[in-house]
């Protein structure tokens, strides 16, 4: 019995930067705000790049908790739809002339999310992770940390609850 011959690697590696893309590009909020993604293997690590627009209280100065909240929610929205959309993605069910054009199926809607404000966002670059916590078919839980110079001092913590899409769709 034979194997079927696996796709080379730079072939996966293509199709999950194309995934990655396409999700940070269909959200015109994602560029406004200026977040990228830093893909390794499965892990995603939002970076949000300071700029002077971003800063909320000049006096401090500290980035706006608005920009903190919605860098948060960016980044449980696309971890966990990179994450729902992994094993389409690795299998190839995902293909990467869609993909590159932009098409991907319908993403999670977001349910609730609460934001802990640790302490002030400084005029620096900001980095986010998220981990979902429970991913089943009609609802999934995540969890997000920002931080900025170093991870074990964070400068806030999400927990968001998202409702899913049928696969069907």
């Amino acid at each position: 019995m034979s194997r079927p011959t696996p796709e080379p690697v730079a072939v996966v590696k293509q199709r999950r930067d194309a995934a990655l893309r396409a999700l940070a590009e269909g959200v015109p909020y994602i560029a406004f705000m200026g977040i990228q993604f830093d893909r390794r293997g499965d892990e995603l690590t939002a970076v949000l790049p300071f700029r002077d627009d971003l800063i909320g209280n000049p006096i401090l100065p500290a980035i706006h908790g608005g920009v903190t909240a919605a860098f948060l929610e960016v980044t449980a929205l696309v971890s966990l739809s990179y994450q729902w959309l992994w094993e389409d993605i690795e299998s190839g069910a995902l293909e990467l002339a869609s993909l590159e054009a932009g098409k991907l199926p319908r993403l999670p809607k977001t349910i609730d999310f609460t934001t802990d404000y640790l302490r002030s966002g400084l005029p620096r670059d900001a980095y986010a992770r998220a981990h979902v916590t429970r991913s089943g078919r009609r609802y999934a839980s995540v969890k997000v940390t920002a931080w900025q110079d170093n991870r074990d001092r964070p400068i806030a913590e999400a927990s968001a609850h998202f409702l899913m899409p049928s696969r069907d769709q």
